[in-house]
């Protein structure tokens, strides 16, 4: 099988950069299944039910989040009726939504757990190596791929997640910091990792923000709104095979495209 994992997809020019890039990326290169991280897809911050659709239409199979994905309103109207729509599994119960989906795309089951890291984050996580333990003791023994969003700040977390899973997962990326990294590689045990996609988002931008607010802040170290770049695209994304026998990852290619 062959996953496509897209990063943390930001404002309007990350979606353009879905809605062309995914068909086309699905076709050439014959992928089978679509993840991608949304939860800044619509303005920058959240998730609107018009933009989730839009990303669905778009070629896109599951959409993980993280700890923006409630930062618009309207999503506690429809997350609980969108098993393909993720929020992080480490937050209490009784939240709205859920933390993992067994997919289907073609014939052959996929769990997608979307996990977030504890340093440095705003919400009171629980421990994400107990609750990834609890979702992989559940699953039907059917289920041979596993993919695991690590929505954190830290290197070291995803890092120590990936190595404390590899060979009971298929494949762990890092969410989060909107920076792609190259220490693509496949683990021992055959997991794939990658410590962070990258941003689906504003090329000329500081990881999604105007140039000029940043700046602004960092220098008066005053409030200021933060408000999405817009103008040139870029694309990051890793591309995995998966042996579907034993979930093991056999290939793996990082992608970075830049509209001009």
């Amino acid at each position: 099988m062959r996953i496509l994992l897209i990063g943390d997809i930001v404002g309007k020019s990350g979606r353009r950069m879905v809605v062309v890039h995914v068909p086309r990326l699905r076709t050439e290169l014959g992928v089978d299944m679509v993840i991608a991280n949304g939860e800044n897809a619509a303005g920058g911050n959240g998730l609107t039910h018009e933009v989730m659709d839009e990303l669905f239409s778009s070629g896109i199979d599951v959409l993980t989040s993280g700890n923006h994905i409630f930062d618009k309103k309207e999503v506690f109207d429809f997350l609980d009726d969108v098993p393909n729509l993720l929020r992080p599994i480490n937050l209490p119960a009784a939240t709205p939504g859920r933390g993992y989906v067994i997919a289907s795309p073609g014939s052959v089951p996929v769990a997608v757990i979307n996990v977030s890291g504890r340093a440095f984050m705003p919400f009171h996580y629980s421990d994400p190596f107990e609750s990834v333990d609890v979702v992989l003791d559940s699953l039907p023994v059917e289920v041979k791929i596993v993919v695991i969003d690590m929505h954190a700040e830290t290197t070291s977390e995803k890092a120590a997640l990936a190595w404390c899973f590899d060979g009971r997962v298929s494949v762990v990326v890092g969410t989060h910091t909107h920076v792609q990294t190259s220490d693509e590689r496949i683990l021992p045990h055959g997991t794939a990792f990658i410590t962070d996609l990258g941003m689906t988002g504003p090329r000329d931008s500081v990881i999604g923000v105007k140039t000029d607010l940043v700046i602004q802040k960092l220098r008066q170290q005053m409030p200021v709104r933060f408000d999405t770049a817009q103008g040139p695209g870029q694309f990051g994304a890793l591309l995995v095979d998966v042996d579907t026998a034993t979930g093991q990852a056999t290939a793996i290619e990082r992608i970075f495209l830049r509209e001009p």
